[in-house]
């Protein structure tokens, strides 16, 4: 039987596939309609300083989604392996996609510095309340 984990993983990485998408439209549309040739784009800073920021949004969530999130797939592949997934492991899986989600959405099309701040706080106290419910039923 498929853990109930393996759909919050799915969707996670589906997120990371439409903000790295995103990221391609956004600076290829860019470099074509300003005739931008591809070497002063070779380095990140580079791409920051040539890029407007617009642009640029995507390139740093997608960046965002391989730091706390790796912990996630990690954390949730532990799970799944040693059958310590319950109820209470998912519903926390999938506050934290749906949280990064809502962190994605706002770094990709808000200017608001805070509400980004507060979705990753939240996703990632999820996390780690994830973390601590699999360490209780692993432990004790």
């Amino acid at each position: 039987m498929i853990s109930q984990l393996v759909a919050p993983m799915i969707a996670l990485i589906i997120l990371t596939f439409f903000v790295w998408c995103l990221m391609y439209y956004r600076r290829l549309s860019y470099v074509i309609q300003h005739k931008i040739h591809a070497n002063k784009l070779e380095t990140p800073e580079q791409c920051q300083s040539v890029l407007p920021e617009y642009v640029n949004k995507p390139s740093n969530n997608f960046k965002n989604l391989f730091e706390v999130p790796v912990v996630f797939y990690v954390l949730s592949s532990i799970a799944i392996i040693t059958n310590s997934a319950d109820n209470t492991v998912t519903y926390l899986a999938w506050a934290f996609v749906v949280a990064r989600i809502i962190h994605s959405i706002f770094h990709c099309y808000s200017k608001s510095v805070m509400a980004r701040f507060y979705m990753y706080l939240l996703s990632s106290i999820i996390l780690w309340l994830m973390l601590a419910k699999v360490i209780m039923t692993l432990f004790l």
